[in-house]
């Protein structure tokens, strides 16, 4: 989708958006965001959760548009829709424009670089993690504001997947960028599509299964009803979703605007992270008791992953923004002992 604005009309887009004044002298700011998630998923309930909480904490003087579902654009391309005045933010995830850059692949998953949330946020608030993602963002006139990790992911499929073996010619649903790189490395032949299209391709035998969210998030989408097979706990992916907008409505709104929304997002990521936690435990539970077999993989098969993966992240950062962002991640990784 080709996307062309005037510098004057995006200028007139970011003035409707932030920095109009209301009648009492108070700042106003008004946005239009998109996320992929349904408003029925546990992710689509904290979405709602944060725009209630930015709605509060600014007595009113930020108002959110929230378009669920990918509503106005194709998830891939809400990151554009922001950037050129269709959306003013954009709530999908770094990941999803990796064919503009590879870094991005960097700015949303490591696909098991970060064993739990709370690693990958310590990078965020700890390692200099904003702005270094900024130093990429910036450059495509968005503004980086926050993270919100659900944890680890698990699988879904028709067929078992008990070990790197069971990935031989297994079609499944991936996001583009690195996991295409590292699941095809273990015999698997991934399809990129929309994060909303993969219900009906399951349904319909197009793809053995999917790399879509967690077991929470799998069972908001239905998932479950078809794939009677997934891995618990999850290991090969924990994406980030992001909350990113387009930079001169970032700059109109008012520092303490700006520094709502961050903290808002900030507290989301706990609450994401902390209820994710929660919520998988006892869908485990449930899913066990209707018969979904959950598979638990070996150390040994976790190494051959994990190989996989480090080789794929050298393959992968082939442009200075990448091998800048992935030797930040290493560097802080090994600072903690959690990688050698």
């Amino acid at each position: 989708m080709k996307m062309i604005k005037t510098a004057a009309t995006v200028a007139v887009a970011a003035a409707m958006a932030a920095g109009t004044a209301m009648a009492d002298g108070h700042a106003s700011t008004n946005l239009r965001i998109q996320t992929h998630f349904s408003p029925e998923t546990l992710s689509g309930k904290m979405a709602a959760k944060y725009i209630d909480d930015v709605q509060t904490m600014s007595n009113g003087e930020i108002a959110i548009e929230m378009f669920y579902s990918s509503s106005v654009v194709k998830s891939v391309e809400t990151f554009d829709a922001a950037a050129t005045g269709i959306l003013d933010c954009d709530m999908t995830g770094g990941a999803y424009q990796t064919g503009k850059n590879p870094a991005f692949q960097f700015a949303g998953d490591l696909m098991g670089g970060y064993q739990n949330p709370y690693q990958q946020m310590a990078w965020l608030l700890h390692g200099d993690g904003r702005a270094a993602l900024n130093e990429l963002y910036n450059g495509y006139d968005m503004t980086f504001i926050g993270w919100w990790i659900p944890g680890p992911e698990s699988l879904a499929s028709t067929a078992p997947i008990r070990n790197a073996e069971d990935f031989k010619d297994w079609k499944f649903r991936s996001p583009p960028g690195l996991a295409t790189k590292v699941f095809s490395a273990l015999g698997a032949s991934p399809i990129v599509m929309d994060f909303n299209e993969i219900f009906t391709a399951l349904e319909t035998g197009i793809i053995d299964g999917a790399d879509a969210a967690n077991l929470t998030n799998n069972v908001g989408l239905g998932l479950y009803d078809i794939a009677t097979h997934t891995n618990f706990p999850g290991f090969h992916s924990m994406p980030a979703d992001h909350l990113a907008c387009r930079t001169d409505v970032w700059e109109a709104m008012p520092d303490h605007h700006k520094r709502i929304m961050t903290v808002a997002m900030d507290s989301l990521a706990l609450h994401n992270a902390s209820i994710n936690e929660v919520q998988n435990a006892q869908t485990a539970k449930e899913l066990t008791a209707k018969g979904i077999t959950l598979h638990e993989w070996s150390p040994e098969d976790l190494q051959k992953y994990r190989d996989a993966v480090q080789t794929g992240w050298t393959e992968f950062a082939t442009t200075p923004e990448a091998k800048a962002l992935l030797e930040s991640h290493i560097s802080f990784l090994q600072d903690m002992g959690a990688m050698k």
